[in-house]
Parts: C-alpha cells; sequence; structure tokens
C-alpha cells in the first residue's frame, strides 16, 4: 500500500512540474492583436537581435506576389509593429525575420503549410472573410480516405469533405465538387489554404449553397499523399515532390487516373450519379486539369471551375482540343466559369481561352479580380462559384 501511495505521489509530483514548465513557457506579450480599428500590432521579444522584420501579405504588394515588409522598432527588448491603417477583411500569411533569419511567431500557434513553407496566419472579419471563419453553424466532416487506383498501381489519399447532416440523413443523396490544387500542392491545399470547409459550411448554412461533398485530390500522380501522411515519411516537400514519388506505368497521368477516384467515390459514398450533379474545378495546374479532365469526359460534367489557368493550344494538341471543346460544349453544359487576376502570370493563358470561346460562342462566366496567382484570390473564386452549382 505505501508503494502504491508513493507511486501516485511521484506521478502527481511529475505531472506538476511538467505542467508548471508549460505555464512558465507560455506567451507573454500578444502577437497578432487585432485592435478595435482593425489596425493589428505584432510583437515579439528578442533582446539580442540586431534588426527585426515583419513579412508577409498584410503588405499587398503586387509586385513581389502580395508579399512586403516593414522593420519592427525594440523597446527594452520588444519589438513592435502596428500596421499604419486598418487591414481590410482577409486571412492574411506572415513571418518574421530576425537578423535575416525567418522564424514563426512564437506567441500565436497558428499556422498553415504551403509547399515547404510554413506561415502564421490570422483573420480580420467581415463580409467575405466572415466565410473564412468557423462560425456556430452547423459543421460538416473532414475526411483522409485512401482509395485503391489500378491505374496507377497503388492506393492513394484524397481528402473528402460530407456535409453537415451526411452522418444523419442516412437515405439522402448529394452532387459531387472535385477541387484540385495547383503545382507544389496536395490534398491538403484546398482544406487548409484553401478554407474550404469553412467556406461550405458557411454558405449551406446561409442557404447560398446546395449541400454537397468537396473531394480534393492530389493530381501528383505518383505520389501516395502528402509529405509526411505517405510511406515516404517524414520528407520534404518541394514543387517537383521528387523525394516522395512512386515509378507510374509510361504514359499514365492524372488526366487518365481520374475514373479511379470517381469509381471510389460514387461507391463508398451516397452520391447522385449523373453529369447535373457533378462539378469539377481548380486552381492553376488544377484549372488546366479541369479543362482537359472535363473535355475528355463530356458526359461527366454539368460544372466546370477554372481558376487562374486556361488553354495550352499548341500545334500538337490544337485539333483535338478543339475537337473535344466542341463536344463538350455540344452537349450543353450548365456552367463553364473562368476566374483570374489581373496580375496572374498565367493570364496569358486565360485570355487565349476567352478569345477562343467568344469566336466559338461558348458560353461561359468570367470572373476578374486584382492581384495576382494567390491564395487570396482562390478563395474568393471558390465562394464565388460553389453558389452557383447543382441549380
Amino acid at each position: 500500500m505505501k508503494k502504491l501511495i508513493t507511486f501516485i505521489f511521484a506521478f502527481f509530483l511529475c505531472y506538476s512540474v511538467f505542467a508548471q514548465q508549460s505555464l512558465s513557457s507560455r506567451a507573454t506579450v500578444k502577437s497578432p492583436e487585432i485592435n478595435p480599428d482593425n489596425t493589428v500590432t505584432f510583437r515579439l521579444i528578442a533582446p539580442k537581435a540586431m534588426k527585426v522584420e515583419l513579412i508577409g501579405d498584410i503588405f499587398n504588394d503586387p509586385d513581389n506576389g502580395g508579399q512586403g515588409s516593414a522593420q519592427l522598432k525594440e523597446i527594452e527588448g520588444v519589438w513592435t509593429y502596428t500596421t499604419p491603417t486598418p487591414l481590410e477583411p482577409e486571412l492574411y500569411f506572415y513571418n518574421f525575420k530576425v537578423d535575416g533569419l525567418k522564424i514563426n511567431d512564437p506567441n500565436n500557434v497558428h499556422i498553415i503549410r504551403d509547399v515547404a513553407n510554413i506561415f502564421n496566419v490570422f483573420i480580420i472579419g467581415g463580409p467575405r472573410a466572415d466565410l473564412y471563419k468557423v462560425n456556430d453553424v452547423p459543421h460538416g466532416t473532414v475526411s483522409r480516405v485512401w482509395y485503391d487506383s489500378p491505374t496507377v498501381g497503388f492506393d492513394r489519399r484524397l481528402t473528402i469533405y460530407t456535409p453537415a447532416g451526411y452522418e444523419q440523413n442516412t437515405k439522402t443523396k448529394y452532387p459531387v465538387f472535385y477541387l484540385m490544387h495547383g503545382a507544389g500542392g496536395d490534398e491538403e491545399a484546398w482544406i487548409a489554404l484553401g478554407r474550404t470547409s469553412q467556406i461550405l459550411d458557411n454558405l449551406i448554412a446561409q442557404g447560398k449553397a446546395k449541400p454537397m461533398i468537396v473531394v480534393m485530390t492530389n493530381e501528383n500522380i505518383n505520389q501516395e499523399a502528402a509529405a509526411g501522411e505517405s510511406s515516404f515519411g517524414y520528407v520534404q516537400p518541394s514543387m517537383g515532390a521528387s523525394s516522395q514519388t512512386k515509378t507510374v506505368p509510361t504514359g499514365i497521368d492524372f488526366i487518365k487516373a481520374f475514373p479511379d477516384i470517381q469509381k471510389f467515390v460514387e461507391s463508398n459514398y451516397r452520391t447522385i450519379n449523373k453529369k447535373s450533379s457533378r462539378a469539377i474545378g481548380g486552381l492553376s495546374m488544377g484549372g488546366f486539369y479541369t479543362v482537359n479532365v472535363s473535355k475528355e469526359n463530356p458526359d461527366t460534367f454539368d460544372y466546370m471551375g477554372v481558376f487562374s489557368a486556361g488553354l495550352r493550344m499548341n500545334d500538337q494538341s490544337k485539333d483535338k482540343d478543339e475537337a473535344q471543346l466542341a463536344i463538350q460544349f455540344s452537349k450543353k453544359p450548365k456552367l463553364y466559369w473562368i476566374g483570374i487576376g489581373k496580375t496572374d502570370f498565367l493570364y496569358s493563358y486565360t485570355k487565349t481561352m476567352r478569345d477562343y470561346f467568344d469566336e466559338q460562342n461558348y458560353p461561359y462566366v468570367y470572373y476578374e479580380s486584382e492581384g495576382g496567382h494567390i491564395w487570396r484570390n482562390w478563395r474568393i473564386y471558390l465562394s464565388e462559384f460553389v453558389p452557383l452549382l447543382f441549380k
């Protein structure tokens, strides 16, 4: 009995020590602090630093991919910067740079990965940005699921959003939206950086969007899954992802393997399996795949969303592209939606697509935003496109 009491005492003593350690290492300054007027104050304790900078998209520099920087001022070892003007409602990314070394804000535990970069994040609420917040509404379920892809020869992973009530409404079937990332991304990109589940939850709760299943794919056909989520372990993600790839059969690409995804989804989820209840969309590389997957499967999708992409019509593929598009539009799709930023480096591809569609009298909806090839735009495009689906 004495041994048991001694053990219990020792356990709680150790627990207390670790708890006190956690308490003693907690944040001692508030950063970021969103002020009543929507200016934002950033703080970092670095008494030995010579120079501290804030870098991020709060500066919205169009010549630097939306990024910019400002120097913090030091008082008694605490470096501080307050934005000179209020920030517009938006989800913002930032880091500190201390004597040339980029670090995360130790007082902000909220971070997002974009390929191999880690950013701190915060949200200024307001009109559209309220869609990016977790609000007091019914919430859908986000699942990471594995599917067999016989076309590539190994299992691969998807991120799937099912709307609020999916588990309870066991006889209800739902339309499906296949959503694709850009180069360097994976099946985690849209759910983290794109705020897909928050946007869908909020739009559905407001009655502005139909309840739907959203399937977020990994178009890197020689990957099993996102970095750290596959049998390759904690490899460093990269734009090429060469360190985490498998051998696939010659001539196999995402377009040829896409039917494996559709088959899995329609076999394992309660889906409405007809053209009018399927949508496909994506950003950049995913936008190009949207164009190609949909025109090669003209009886599969009634809704296409092309974000920051377009047509690559060259001499080798021009005749085939034109023939496939002619067939696709002869099937009278319900919506072909195109979005691009005014300074996006892929703007010319979008213009090529629009010029050709205009020439052929192919109907489409066009949305042009400020800025370039950035997540700020792709969240806008998602929140504009989703309410138009499955009407």
